[in-house]
């Protein structure tokens, strides 16, 4: 019965929370484009570059070591 008097002001206090986070999400515009993600994920981007082929970088077995001692 003693615990009821912290977890029912803690529960308060995280519903408080909450309903806060809620009303500053929905002020910032979180909520204002819900179907543009949605339908992203169906479509290709076509405005990206397509990738061209590029070459891989030099080995380095072909090339001479350097030389440090100098």
């Amino acid at each position: 019965m003693e615990s009821l008097y912290l977890l029912i002001p803690v529960g308060l206090i995280f519903i408080a929370l909450a309903v806060k986070v809620l009303f500053w999400a929905i002020k910032n515009g979180q909520y204002d484009d819900l179907d543009t993600e949605a339908h992203r994920i169906l479509f290709d981007d076509d405005d990206t570059p397509a990738q061209e082929n590029t070459k891989p970088a030099d080995d380095d077995k072909n090339k001479e070591p350097k030389d440090t001692n100098q």
